[in-house]
């Protein structure tokens, strides 16, 4: 029998889940001979969605890939340079810098998204990847001891001030977790933790509006209990020696700005020579494939993907992700036996929020029906979604 070989590029949330599926779908049920590899830069699966954790000091985000997949998959750290859709092969440089080409029966692109940027020239920190998360975390913490030593109030009160720039998701959970752990270490130092400011930059005029207006109102309710400043319509435009200026021509004396900004995706997809949006997705049809590169498929964050039936357009979150790779396992198997392939069908409409330890809002719509779950369960939930993102089983 012959053995034809997928490669899976990108070791994310959508990476991780296509080569279980492929593993259920095509190698296991079908007992079709398949060689699997999983090429990633990194030795690790990054929970991508958990970035705030290092910033405030607590829980290890990675895993190793070997560790999720410990047989039948074939681990390869590099970078991926090119691909040759004419003769279905990948370039690719490892990390000893020796270049490789590598050809496939198969492939699927899961790079995934890069987190948005400010210009250096804005100042702060953005809160992009491990790195940023840690330097952060060492600056609010070096803040909290100068403001224990200094007598004048208002500088003191700049050094505890927090402003994060961006309200989506990532901006209320890591302005919430802040909010907890920076209060608790203040007062482990002998600092007023009601002293502790955090401020939430939100360009638009309410949280949350992937759904409804109550859900939005909810969370600001819950945020500002927890010490979080919220300012709707106002963005954050330059950092610069401690002090923050808004586009409402405001200023704030603080210690600390962090960006979180959202997803842009993977620039990487652009060398690629592949039909592209105006915001750089892959464009694929409604069972991921490429359009105009052949056994080539692309699911996550760096691909538009479109509901043929609802027109809808997935968002950019891991339990699309998740859906999308579930799917692809048995359209490749289609595709393999030139059967009918499934179609993709957009994820119901559902998103969980943590407002700090033991408190989340989940949110979902089903049935024509709007139903929001919070406190203790919620977060549960929210955990929940954490884990099954990243192949975690408790």
């Amino acid at each position: 029998m012959t053995i034809r070989t997928c490669v899976v590029v990108g070791g994310g949330y959508a990476g991780i889940h296509a080569l279980t599926s492929i593993q259920k779908y095509v190698t296991k049920s079908s007992k079709q001979k398949l060689r699997l590899i999983l090429i990633d830069k990194n030795p690790y699966h990054l929970r991508k969605v958990l970035l705030f954790r290092p910033a405030i000091g607590v829980e290890e985000i990675t895993i190793p890939l070997k560790e999720l997949f410990p047989e039948g998959v074939e681990i390869v750290q590099a970078t991926v340079k090119n691909v040759e859709a004419e003769n279905k092969s990948i370039h690719y440089q490892d990390n000893l810098s020796k270049e490789h080409i590598l050809t496939y029966d198969f492939l699927i692109l899961a790079v995934g998204s890069s987190v948005r940027k400010p210009d250096p020239s804005q100042g702060g920190i953005a809160l992009t990847d491990i790195e940023s998360a840690r330097e952060i975390q060492k600056k609010w913490r070096s803040n909290l001891h100068k403001a224990k030593n200094e007598q004048n109030p208002v500088l003191r009160s700049s050094l505890m001030t927090i402003a994060v720039a961006g309200a989506g998701i990532s901006g209320i959970e890591t302005s919430a977790e802040l909010s907890y752990y920076v209060r608790a270490d203040a007062k482990s130092l002998g600092l007023d933790p009601n002293e502790v400011k955090i401020v939430l930059l939100n360009s638009h005029h309410r949280l949350f509006r992937e759904g409804p207006t109550k859900v939005g109102d909810v969370l600001e309710q819950e945020l500002v209990k927890r010490g979080v400043t919220i300012k709707h319509n106002c963005k954050a435009l330059k950092e610069e020696n401690g002090i923050i200026t808004l586009s409402t021509g405001e200023t704030l004396p603080l210690g600390l700005c962090i960006w979180t900004l959202g997803l842009v995706p993977n620039p990487f997809v652009r060398k690629l020579g592949m039909p592209l949006t105006d915001e750089g997705c892959v464009i694929v049809d409604a069972s991921y494939r490429v359009t105009g590169f052949q056994d080539v498929y692309c699911i996550g964050d760096c691909a538009q993907i479109v509901d043929p039936i609802s027109g809808k357009k997935d968002g950019k979150t891991c339990k699309e992700a998740s859906s999308q790779a579930s799917r692809l396992g048995r359209i490749l198997l289609a595709d393999w036996k030139g059967a009918q392939a499934p179609l993709h069908k957009s994820y119901m409409d559902f998103y969980c929020i943590s407002l700090g330890p033991g408190y989340g809002i989940a949110w979902f719509r089903r049935w024509g029906l709007s139903i929001t779950v919070s406190g203790i369960v919620g977060w549960m939930i929210r955990k929940w979604t954490w884990d099954i993102a990243s192949l975690i089983k408790r």
